[in-house]
Parts: structure tokens; sequence; C-alpha cells
């Protein structure tokens, strides 16, 4: 997972010049969890079919030229990435709207975590 990597791939979309906004989301480990147990390592183990089918639908909303998500694997800790989104469009609120939503269901239909 690699961020500038990815953002090269949104610029070469061949519709690229008509976007106005590029946002990435880079989600990470915390070394705590929401309530505020020390987290030592994360296991995660995503749903690739359920991401693709979510960027699918999500590329399809009014002013998105590209999207790009990446979800990490195994056994994580504290600093490593958990996911990468990217997401270009034509104006901020498209793009900042599609962006959350798309952390959203990535992180509550993708993602399966377990805490340590």
């Amino acid at each position: 997972m690699d961020v500038i990597s990815i953002l090269q791939n949104i610029k070469a979309h061949p519709e690229y010049r008509n976007a106005g906004m590029v946002l990435i989301h880079n989600g990470t480990v915390r070394a705590t969890s929401r309530k505020g147990m020390p987290v030592s390592t994360l296991v995660l183990k995503p749903d690739r079919a359920k991401l693709n089918e979510i960027v699918t639908i999500m590329k399809k909303r009014t002013g998105i030229i590209e999207i790009i998500a990446e979800v990490n694997e195994g056994t994580l800790v504290p600093g490593d990435d958990i996911m990468i989104i990217a997401v270009a469009g034509d104006y901020r609120e498209n793009v900042f709207h599609v962006l959350r939503e798309t952390i959203e269901l990535v992180k509550s239909n993708v993602t399966e975590k377990l805490e340590m």
C-alpha cells in the first residue's frame, strides 16, 4: 500500500483532467481502542469481493472520476496502514461525500478485525 503510487494511478486516469479534487484517506492502527484499551496487534481480514463491489457502486456517483481502495490483511501493529482510499472527482461536495460514505461502507462491510 503506497499513497504515492495510488495518486499516480489516479492521475493516469483518462478523465483526470476533469478532476477538481482528489482526497485520500489513510487509516492506520491506533495504539488504543475506542474504549481506551491498549492495542498491541490488530488482525485484519478483508472481504475483497465486497470491497470491489463497493468501489464499483461508488464510482457511479455524480461527479466521481476514479476511486482506488486498498485494504491491508494479516497481523498489524500500531502505526501500520489498515486502508487507503482515494477518490477523484469534479467538485469537493461530491468528493467529500463519496469518500466519507466509501470509508463507512468499507469499515462496516469489508473489514473484519480483532484487536489484541
